[in-house]
């Protein structure tokens, strides 16, 4: 059954209605705009007259368009206003009692073919449509925050919702130019549910005491692409928000990795929301001021700061690509390396793996043929660990097993100079058990570099309980002079990328194996709602099943929390040979070649 759309009511105009509004009377919708607020109503109608006025400065739309645009937009305080509209779209708070009246209201006023859509993220859609006169016209339509600029609509069907009400919205939101992806109704839905865990976890990482504000919020952008870190997201979208979120998801999940972390309440009750109270994590120069200031948990440049060890040559052991990556990294930056593989024709051949990396930064105008010359001179390869004698620093990157790593290492204690820092680049196994095959525990540290390491700007320096200050010191001084950010993190499972990246990918496991939505809305909800450069699944594929499921594995082992036991999804496609990309098919299938 077709049902026009072509008047739209907004109940409630905040930040987010009047974003909806503004989306709806562009693409030419009559837009019944009502709030209790008439100081409200005026902001919103100041607002769409600001946004047209600079769309017309910019030549995107004419002077006629922007006054049929602001024709078409009518305030109102009553919500007797909304008889005539054919949808009806309330973003009022976040709370039940408040969206019932609301909607007990609306049921006697509106038509009967009239569609009911809350906005809300994290209330049960099931429940207000149950208690509506025409629960088969209820639904949710999840716009995101500011909704002109973003793409993701999520339509959210109860088990009460008719097909025909979800087919007009979606309709509707491509019409508006969005991307509508179909969700079930659990707090959260897709985007949040899977971004407010992830947010959960970061704020009990910085809770607990593991890694600064600062480094937490660096390592995802890093690490990750993310256009925010998690702190500086949860002051973005409001602590006490993010709060109500989480609460209502482990209402639903009794999941332990939704129920929201002490610090969260401890900020909401003491009314430090984030930007629009001006402190949250960071303090900003207003209430709701967008620039950071420093205060009392800003680190002073210097500050604390050991003196390292001198650091003129570097000895990186292995042949494949992050080993290949990380001596190019230092070649590049002057120092000599020695190259070591297990045969000196594997070492040889990661040194030609570097040329063509060189080869193809010069065609690209990246660096020069002289450039190129001088980097590859730097780099000896050879077949044995007995090459790293002089060497200032020697880094592992080898498979990342533990027998491997600590019988590697127990070789370079023998090889290495006295004063030599051996660092290593694993990315999920414990320093300390690799340092402890050592006589020089102190001397061992973590060095974790992200592929590929020429490109990928951060590095986790990992101390242990027994790592010195001024080994510490070095691997820093060292990172900075190749031009990587370092951030300091504790020796714990994951550290701080992975252990906040593969719970957040295991959930978008199993809201697959739920059957509660599928690869590419799940994909697609986490690249418009969210900002990921890539999709979970896509993720997925690139990094590797096998390697995906080996480090949910230690992280569930680590922390013992059965929300961070792999899905069996996964389990089932790297027992069948499904491992990404590398073997053609994972949860995607992919062209050989």
């Amino acid at each position: 059954m077709d049902i026009p759309l072509s008047t739209i009511a907004v109940v409630g105009l905040g930040t987010m209605g009047t974003g909806i509004a503004e989306v709806l009377t562009r693409a030419g919708r009559e837009v019944i705009g009502i709030d209790i607020s008439e100081a409200a109503a005026r902001q919103a109608v100041a607002s769409l007259e600001a946004s047209t006025a600079r769309a017309v400065l910019r030549e995107r739309i004419t002077e006629q368009e922007r006054h049929d645009i602001l024709a078409r937009f009518r305030t109102f305080s009553d919500l007797r206003a909304a008889a005539d509209a054919e949808l009806v779209i309330e973003v009022v708070p976040e709370n039940y009692e408040i969206k019932q009246q609301v909607f007990r209201e609306l049921d006697a006023v509106v038509s009967p073919t009239a569609i009911l859509a809350t906005g809300t993220n994290a209330l049960s859609v099931t429940r207000l449509a149950a208690e509506s006169q025409r629960p088969e016209r209820v639904l949710g339509l999840h716009f995101f925050n500011p909704a002109p600029a973003m793409k993701l609509v999520e339509v959210v069907s109860s088990v009460l919702t008719a097909p025909p009400a979800v087919e007009s919205v979606t309709r509707l939101a491509r019409e508006l130019g969005k991307e509508p992806v179909a969700v079930g109704d659990r707090p959260g839905f897709v985007a949040d549910g899977l971004l407010f865990g992830y947010l959960n976890q970061a704020a009990a990482m910085y809770e607990a005491n593991y890694a600064s504000r600062e480094d937490i919020d660096a390592a995802m952008k890093l690490g990750c692409g993310l256009p925010m870190g998690p702190l500086a997201l949860l002051d973005l979208i409001g602590i006490d928000t993010a709060r109500t979120v989480l609460e209502a998801m482990y209402t639903a999940s009794r999941d332990r990795l939704h129920a929201p972390a002490p610090v969260l309440g401890q900020l909401s009750e003491a009314g430090l929301t984030g930007r629009k109270a001006g402190r949250g994590f960071y303090t900003y120069d207003a209430p709701g001021g967008q620039t950071v200031v420093p205060d009392a948990l800003t680190p002073t440049a210097g500050a604390g700061a050991d003196t390292g060890r001198p650091v003129s040559s570097v000895g990186v052991a292995g042949s494949g690509t992050m080993a290949s990556g990380i001596a190019e990294v230092f070649a590049k930056s002057g120092y000599g390396v020695v190259l070591a593989a297990r045969s000196q024709e594997k070492a040889d051949r990661a040194k030609a793996r570097i040329a063509k990396s060189l080869e193809r930064s010069v065609a690209k105008g990246r660096m020069t043929a002289e450039a190129r010359d001088e980097t590859l001179a730097r780099i000896s390869p050879a077949g044995t660990l007995d090459s790293f004698a002089e060497v200032d620093l020697a880094v592992e990157a080898v498979a990342e097993d533990l027998d491997v790593k600590r019988e590697l290492f127990a070789t370079l204690d023998k090889v290495c100079k006295p004063g030599a820092v051996l660092a290593t680049t694993t990315s999920s196994l414990p320093v300390v058990a690799i340092a402890r095959v050592t006589a020089r525990p102190e001397d061992v540290v973590g060095m974790h570099f992200f592929n590929p390491a020429p490109a990928m700007k951060l590095v986790e320096v990992v101390r242990t309980v027994l790592t010195a200050d001024d080994v510490h010191a070095t691997v820093r001084e060292v990172c900075r002079k190749v031009r990587k950010h370092p951030v300091d993190c504790g020796d714990r499972a994951g550290f701080i990328v992975n252990a906040l990246l593969f719970p957040y990918l295991n959930n978008a496991i199993k809201m697959v194996e739920e059957h509660y939505a599928t690869l590419d809305d799940i994909d697609a909800a986490m690249k418009l709602g969210g900002g990921y450069p890539m999709g979970p699944f896509e993720l997925l594929d690139v990094v590797g099943l096998d390697v995906s499921l080996a480090i949910e594995k230690v992280l569930h082992s680590e922390f013992r929390d059965p929300g961070l036991a792999p899905a069996p999804l996964l389990e089932h496609l790297v027992a069948a040979g499904c491992l990404g990309r590398k073997t053609g098919r994972g949860f995607r299938e992919y062209a050989r070649r």
